[in-house]
């Protein structure tokens, strides 16, 4: 069997479990609401589609690291994003990322991530990203 066969039928089985949705965006530029003085964003979607999200872990639980910014204190929460290797070309650390369904945990469904580390392999089975949830 040659690897290209096994390459797809494994990108096929993995893509079964990626039964929640996500959209992934590229901060483009910024303007700002002269009335309200607001800084918006101006983005552009890199990928929406299917998904598996996961929480990160290190030894003894979940990776975590707490850190200062400016006079807030903030969780940081790692976590792992798996998206399909062909359909995903392009996402990038920096790029910001919104769960938008998550079939077996709600409380998923709306969260907010930055893209933070990019892993890649020549035989890759998904496109597997890390993100970054910024909590107080």
């Amino acid at each position: 069997m040659s690897v290209d066969i096994l390459l797809a039928s494994g990108r096929r089985a993995i893509e079964r479990l990626m039964v929640d949705e996500c959209v992934i965006e590229a901060v483009t530029g910024s303007s700002t609401d002269l009335e309200t003085g607001e800084v918006v964003d101006t983005v552009e979607q890199v990928y929406a589609g299917k998904c598996r999200v996961q929480q990160g872990a290190s030894r003894g639980g979940v990776s975590a690291a707490d850190t200062t910014v400016g006079e807030a204190h903030l969780l940081m929460l790692q976590w792992v994003l798996q998206l399909p290797v062909l359909a995903s070309a392009g996402v990038r650390a920096g790029h910001r990322v919104r769960i938008t369904a998550c079939v077996h945990d709600p409380d998923i469904v709306g969260r907010r991530f930055t893209v933070r580390a990019e892993f890649a392999k020549s035989h890759a089975t998904s496109r597997r990203v890390g993100i970054e949830e910024a909590t107080s």
